[in-house]
């Protein structure tokens, strides 16, 4: 079993007391052996799994059989021999696992900017009546723009309205037809009541979604414990389905009926193969489904969700809280020039951490030259992601000397680490 570590006051080596101590944490570890499924790059310290999940190893094997045999062999057969047809919905019911979801609650299809419009449409048409979409600014944009987006496409009086996080529970009211909030925040990881939330929400008649990008995976969540209504999510963070890959929804099952997708492709369809010209919804989740899913993209996704769920979901988010409090506390302790952003109390907040720095994108271009990876979020921030599936508290440890070395040394400070890539 862990043993919960001392906070660290005064590191001045690395061969201090501590040092052993955390070796003997990554030998106690019950998800040690998680990391040996994975290709991870030599000398590498990778802390952007909250970006991009790096590949499981299965999923190679996974992909190659199905482009060789089930595509390669059993051409358009392989729809039904191997169902392909039903993968959204199968994998979805396993991604509810992880979300505190029942089966037919969770279906996997689409982007999650194009399920969040989807939810959107649908909770809006649920709620003629009300005028309000409420979220908070500095919300990911996507979010912020797909609720421009539906609210342009109704012609009626709505307007997004933005309030700061600690003022949400108190702006909810009877005008409110949504509220739309992303769990953990993409900067700063701090967690929003899902439960008080929801709750206040359902008082004055409204609905929630939920974004769950930075959650699934990382931090518990349990839906249908909140009472949620609806929520979405992307599957190549935490979920090690590629880049790219497919997203997921989840509507309650006692709204199903009562909800329908904007976006009526024939997917969706109750009954596709009758090719017929009405639209009639499907029963179910499976209404939220749209155009034809990219099957290398679910079945991917399937083998990082799979892998997930070999592992018990109290261990991983142990495991993250107290990876992510050993950063933080040595980057205190050794690097005090960076400015914690995120909130302060382990519990607070997901399985990622930000730092300011005027000079953050430099910086994190220094760091990813030496091997730690994490990334930058405009304006001044740098982000590490805990992913506990295969990080290690001696990452952890040698990356915040990393850090402490490339920010001391003034390294930095070269030109080319100024040069702006295309992504951050």
């Amino acid at each position: 079993m862990h043993r919960k570590f001392d906070k660290i006051t005064t590191i001045e080596r690395r061969d201090a007391i501590t040092y052993p101590a955390i070796r003997r944490w990554d030998q106690e570890d019950p998800l040690r052996h998680r990391r040996e499924e994975f290709e991870l790059p030599g000398g590498i310290i990778y802390m952007d799994g909250n970006s991009l999940g790096p590949l499981p190893k299965a999923t190679r094997a996974r992909i190659d059989e199905v482009v060789a045999k089930e595509w390669g062999q059993g051409l358009i057969r392989s729809w039904n021999d191997h169902n392909w047809i039903d993968a959204p919905l199968r994998v979805g019911d396993k991604i509810a696992k992880l979300i505190g979801a029942r089966s037919g609650e969770v279906v996997v299809a689409d982007s999650t900017s194009v399920n969040l419009f989807k939810l959107l449409g649908a909770a809006l048409a649920a709620r003629p009546d009300r005028c309000v979409v409420l979220s908070e600014p500095g919300n990911f944009p996507t979010d912020l723009y797909m609720a421009e987006g539906a609210i342009g496409t109704r012609n009626c009086s709505l307007q997004l309205r933005l309030e700061p996080a600690e003022r949400i529970i108190d702006a909810i009211d009877t005008n409110t037809a949504v509220v739309m909030l992303t769990h953990v925040h993409y900067k700063t990881a701090a967690i929003h009541d899902m439960r008080a939330i929801t709750a206040k929400a359902h008082e004055h008649g409204a609905l929630v979604i939920w974004d769950l990008s930075h959650s699934v995976g990382a931090i518990e969540v349990d839906l249908n414990g909140c009472e949620a209504d609806m929520a979405v999510g992307c599957g190549y963070k935490y979920l090690n389905g590629g880049p790219g890959a497919p997203a997921f929804l989840f509507v309650a099952e006692r709204l199903q009926a009562e909800l329908a997708s904007p976006l009526r492709g024939w997917m969706g369809h109750n009954r596709p193969f009758e090719f017929i010209d009405q639209y009639e919804p499907a029963n179910g989740i499976r209404r939220f489904l749209c155009g034809t899913p990219s099957v290398l993209g679910v079945l991917s996704l399937e083998v990082g969700v799979d892998l997930m769920l070999r592992s018990r979901m109290q261990d991983i988010v142990q495991k993250s809280r107290w990876l992510s409090e050993l950063f933080v506390d040595l980057i205190a302790d050794i690097c005090p020039s960076l400015q914690l952003v995120s909130p302060a109390n382990v519990n607070e907040r997901g399985s990622h951490v930000s730092f300011a720095h005027p000079d953050g994108y430099a910086i994190m271009q220094a760091l990813i030259e030496r091997g730690v990876i994490g990334d930058f979020r405009a304006p001044d921030l740098l982000r590490f992601g805990f992913t506990p599936l295969y990080l290690r508290y001696q990452d952890v440890w040698d990356a915040a000397y990393t850090v402490a070395d490339v920010v001391h040394s003034g390294c930095w400070a070269d030109p080319r680490y100024a040069v702006r890539a295309a992504v951050t």
